[in-house]
């Protein structure tokens, strides 16, 4: 065995002193004169040390047999110096203590005359221990010099249990091919290994089949305890998951004579009891995707999606609202690349809805999904658009941002309670070009129209925002998948009859919603194409989203459906919503337009209803005069304007001093008339 790298880098220690073992006769009880004297030889041998470290090639061959003992080892021969060799002067010597018991005491207890013999440096080769001199402790080469190696020889500093076949190997050019190729080699190997073992251990799964299917065997009185139970919530969600696996790999993992169906029946049961939705909507959302994903989809109702918050820019910009909330402990970044006004809002020291920015309407709470709606929409400056259920105004105020406070935006909310909030946001965000209105969405055609561009965002069940309202996974059932589904119907209809199809900018319609249904998305959009074959899909032009359903359960929708968009909460971590974006192409045909019964007109009645009837459908010039009066746009209500138009006259004769009273009295003849006006003047003259 070879010297170890220790010695070779420190060198052998020290020579034990004159004066040390002086102290240990003391201590045995030796005569110290006895001792020789070794001044001279000690002092040649400090004054020989810098002149062998000056020589760095004889001090390569002495220092590694440096490891001996001075009991009995011969001094190794004195280096060379400037090529001529100088022999070391031998010194005497030392006497031995008189027996092995003094030795050891003079050495105390941990230092015992076999573990002098048996050290670290016990296992030399005899012929290393032979070139050492005899007085290994008086030799000139006790101090190793580690700039003295050779250069010629070069090992690897690694540890004492490696060779120099670990080191690395020097890149050079020569050798560049064949280490790419090694490393190439030992990739392929490792990614083979790899794929074994995913390979043994899906053998292994498919060979271990799990067991969720109950017994066939169990009587009603163990299924009535069973249900009584509180559920085992770690042991729902063990049999989900072996469930949805089972259902992913169906050939291999189910269990004989067992059908899927009762493995997804099983899947719905277990849903209903670990996250508590009914059953109904827990197999209505179920059977929107598969298994696993649909998992994914309860799991994300679970929790919260992140805050969000709009920036206005009608009060300030992204940059400067960012480092304001900063400054005041806020952890926020951009909501995305696809929006530049939005911030995610991650922790705020501060109320987000009482800091002094939200004061002054520099921002509005706002959740992602809502700007993707009036994204699609687009509204241009100096447009005519309407928003259909406005309250509480997050979208509206969105809309002037982007019309820059130009051209006119009609909020209408059928809710006055809701449309307080609505009035207190858009003066809060200094929106300038809203006008606010309290109808009934599906009246507004004959309210106002000829729009360039409405957005209906529909009211709906929900089911995009469990999240938010957990109530929801209880109190929805089929009646509500019912009556839903037709308000959005009919809201839709009277949205595309309000929009000018002759706009040189707009002529465009989004119709959204808030759930993931399809009754309340695919089925609306495909009826209103149905009615209303005047318009057509168009692209969103979202930067992402999934795509609408062409087919659901056996129904089979236009292919144009494609170009809606879907957003899942599992999916990109915002709420579920549904965006669909029309373009009416021509004017609404008069027979497909519903309302009453047409009745028979004289001709000049006629030509002034289609006079008065210009406001709703600007360009609809084919409509023909009797449906104009069918839809009542422009009628008066006689009896009640006939009661204003009396009070209007009362106040205006009490302005001038007349009796109004005398309207009520029957007319004699022509003077009547202006005696009764001199008799109330003369009354009004007492009175003064």
């Amino acid at each position: 065995m070879g010297v170890g790298r220790r010695m070779r880098k420190q060198g052998p220690p020290e020579p034990l002193s004159e004066e040390h073992f002086a102290k240990l006769k003391r201590k045995a009880g030796l005569p110290v004169d006895d001792i020789p004297a070794e001044t001279p030889n000690k002092k040649k041998r400090k004054t020989a040390e810098p002149t062998s470290k000056a020589n760095g090639a004889g001090a390569k061959k002495a220092a590694p047999k440096a490891n001996g003992r001075s009991n009995g080892v011969k001094a190794a021969p004195a280096p060379k110096q400037n090529g001529k060799a100088t022999k070391s002067k031998s010194k005497k010597p030392l006497p031995e203590p008189d027996s092995d018991e003094e030795l050891s005491e003079g050495l105390g207890e941990g230092l015992s005359g076999s573990e002098l013999d048996d050290d670290e440096f016990s296992d030399l080769d005899d012929d290393e221990v032979e070139g050492l001199g005899d007085d290994f402790l008086g030799s000139d080469d006790s101090v190793f010099d580690s700039d003295a190696e050779g250069q010629n020889e070069r090992r690897a500093m690694f540890s004492e249990d490696e060779d120099e076949s670990d080191a690395e190997e020097k890149l050079t050019a020569a050798n560049i091919v064949g280490l790419s190729r090694k490393l190439d080699e030992e990739q392929a190997r490792e990614e083979a290994e790899a794929q074994a073992e995913l390979e043994e251990a899906a053998l292994q799964t498919n060979i271990d089949r799990p067991h969720v299917l109950g017994d066939e065997e169990e009587d009603d009185l163990a299924l009535k305890t069973k249900a009584l139970l509180a559920p085992d919530l770690q042991l729902l969600r063990t049999r989900i998951t072996d469930t949805i696996r089972v259902l992913d790999d169906f050939s291999n993992l189910a269990e004989e004579g067992r059908s899927r169906a009762e493995y997804t029946s099983q899947l719905l049961k277990d849903i209903c009891a670990y996250y508590g939705y009914s059953e109904y909507l827990a197999e209505k959302l179920l059977n929107l995707f598969q298994a696993r994903e649909a998992f994914a989809f309860f799991e994300a109702n679970e929790t919260a999606r992140p805050v969000v918050i709009r920036t206005n820019t009608l009060r300030t910009h992204r940059r400067d609202l960012a480092q304001a909330l900063i400054n005041r402990g806020v952890t926020l970044e951009p909501v995305g690349k696809w929006s530049k006004v939005g911030l995610q809002i991650f922790e705020s020291n501060v109320p987000l809805g009482a800091t002094p920015e939200y004061l002054a309407g520099h921002y509005i709470l706002q959740a992602a999904s809502s700007f993707l709606p009036v994204m699609a929409l687009g509204p241009q400056e100096g447009e005519r658009v309407l928003d259909m259920a406005a309250a509480p105004g997050g979208k509206t105020t969105h809309m002037a941002a982007m019309m820059k406070n130009t051209g006119t935006i009609f909020a209408n909310d059928p809710s006055k309670s809701r449309a307080k909030g609505l009035i207190g946001n858009i003066h809060r965000l200094g929106a300038r070009n809203v006008i606010v209105c309290n109808y009934d969405a599906r009246e507004f055609p004959r309210v106002i129209g000829g729009f360039d561009r409405v957005l209906l965002d529909a009211p709906c069940s929900g089911t995009g925002v469990i999240a938010k309202d957990p109530s929801v996974k209880t109190n929805k059932d089929e009646k509500d998948f019912m009556v839903l589904p037709h308000t959005q119907k009919q809201l839709l209809l009277a949205a595309i009859d309000s929009v000018n199809h002759a706009s040189k900018t707009g002529g465009y319609l989004v119709y959204s919603t808030c759930s993931v249904t399809v009754e309340e998305n695919e089925q609306v959009v495909q009826y209103a194409l149905n009615k209303r074959p005047n318009v057509k899909l168009v692209s969103t032009e979202l930067p992402f989203g999934k795509e609408g359903f062409t087919s659901y359960m056996g129904k089979k929708f236009d292919p144009s459906l494609r170009l809606t968009r879907r957003y899942y909460p599992h999916t990109y971590n915002v709420d579920g919503f549904f965006v669909a974006k029309f373009h009416k192409v021509g004017p609404t045909p008069a027979n497909l337009v519903r309302d009453k019964p047409a009745k028979s007109t004289p001709a000049s009645q006629t030509s002034e209803e289609e006079v008065v009837d210009k406001t709703p459908i600007a360009t609809d010039e084919d409509v023909p005069g009797n449906s104009r009066e069918e839809d009542g746009f422009g009628g008066f209500d006689d009896e009640e304007d006939k009661a204003y138009m009396e009070r209007a006259k009362r106040s205006a004769m009490r302005r001038r001093g007349l009796d109004p009273k005398a309207l009520e009295k029957p007319k004699t003849n022509g003077q009547a008339k202006p005696e009764k006006k001199s008799e109330g003047k003369a009354k009004n003259k007492k009175k003064t």
